[in-house]
C-alpha cells in the first residue's frame, strides 16, 4: 500500500475502542484519513482519541449505542457536521453479552432480541444512515460490516451469536447489489480468533479456572497455529476500502489463518 493513501477522507469506525475496531482506527489514520470512532464505553472510547491526537491525527470520538436509530442517526450527522464528509465506514461494533454459551432452546425471547439489535439491527441502522450520506454526498465510498467465521455454518452453543453474523453476511450482498452502480462498494470482513478483549472473555467463559486450555484448542484448529493479531484485521478492512479493491464488493473476506479452511 501507498503512504498516506486515504488523505482527505474521513473514514467512521464503531466499536473502535478496543480490539479490531482500534486497530483499524489507527491503521486509518496512519494512512492520512480523519478519524471518527464510536463506542459505548467512553473511557475506552477517550483513550483511543488520545492515543491518536498524541500521534498528530486528526480525529473524534462520538459515544454510541449503535442499537439505538437516533444515535446512530446523530453520529453520522455529528461527523458530516465536523468534518464536511464521509468516505469510508467500518461497522464494527458486536458483542457476546448474550448469544453465547447456551443452547438453542435455553434463550428468552428478550435474550434474543438483545442479540439480534447488538449485533445485527446495529449493523443496519450504521448502513442505513451512512448509505443516505453517501448517496447526498454523490461521491461514492466503501462500508465494510465485521460478520465473524460463526456466521459461516453456525456454531454449537452459539445459536444467537451466529445468526447474527449470518445476518450481516446477508444484508453486506444485498447492499452491494443495491448501491453498486452508484459507486458504493459494500464488503464483510469474517473474522476468526483475533487477541482482543472480546475473545479473551470468550477464554474464560469456556474454561474459567484455566483459559489458556482453550486458546490452546483454538490454536490447534487454526492452520497458522496462532491467534491473529488485530492489525492483521486492520490490513483487510484497509484493503477492502482502498482503490486497490476498487472491483471489489459484496464479498466476505475470511481473515481466520486457515481453521475454516477444510468447509468453506
Amino acid at each position: 500500500m501507498t503512504a498516506q493513501q486515504f488523505q482527505g477522507k474521513v473514514a467512521l469506525i464503531t466499536g473502535g475502542s478496543s480490539g479490531i475496531g482500534r486497530a483499524t482506527a489507527l491503521a486509518f489514520a496512519r494512512e492520512g484519513a480523519t478519524v471518527v470512532i464510536a463506542s459505548r464505553g467512553s473511557e475506552r472510547g477517550q483513550a483511543v482519541l488520545r492515543e491518536l491526537e498524541a500521534a498528530g491525527h486528526q480525529a473524534l470520538f462520538i459515544p454510541t449505542d449503535v442499537s439505538q436509530a437516533e444515535q446512530v442517526k446523530a453520529l453520522v450527522q455529528q461527523t458530516v457536521d465536523r468534518f464536511g464528509r464521509l468516505d469510508y465506514a467500518f461497522n464494527n461494533a458486536g458483542t457476546l453479552e448474550v448469544g453465547m454459551f447456551k443452547p438453542t432452546d435455553q434463550y428468552s425471547e428478550d435474550e434474543y432480541d438483545q442479540a439480534m439489535a447488538l449485533n445485527l439491527k446495529s449493523v443496519w441502522l450504521c448502513m442505513k444512515y451512512e448509505l443516505e450520506q453517501l448517496l447526498r454526498q454523490g461521491t461514492g465510498g466503501a462500508i465494510v460490516n465485521t460478520s465473524s467465521v460463526n456466521g459461516l455454518g453456525g456454531v454449537p452453543g452459539g445459536p444467537l451469536y451466529a445468526a447474527a453474523k449470518a445476518g450481516v453476511l446477508a444484508l453486506t450482498k444485498s447492499a452491494a447489489q443495491e448501491y453498486g452502480a452508484l459507486g458504493i462498494r459494500v464488503n464483510a470482513l469474517v473474522a476468526g480468533g483475533f487477541r482482543t478483549p472480546m475473545l479473551e472473555g470468550v477464554f474464560s467463559q469456556m474454561s474459567p479456572e484455566n483459559p489458556a486450555a482453550a486458546e490452546s484448542q483454538l490454536i490447534q484448529m487454526t492452520p497458522l497455529r496462532r491467534v491473529g493479531d488485530p492489525a492483521e484485521a486492520s490490513e483487510a478492512v484497509l484493503w477492502l476500502c482502498s482503490d486497490a479493491a476498487s472491483y471489489v464488493t459484496g464479498h466476505s473476506m475470511i481473515v481466520d489463518g486457515g481453521a475454516t479452511a477444510s468447509f468453506r
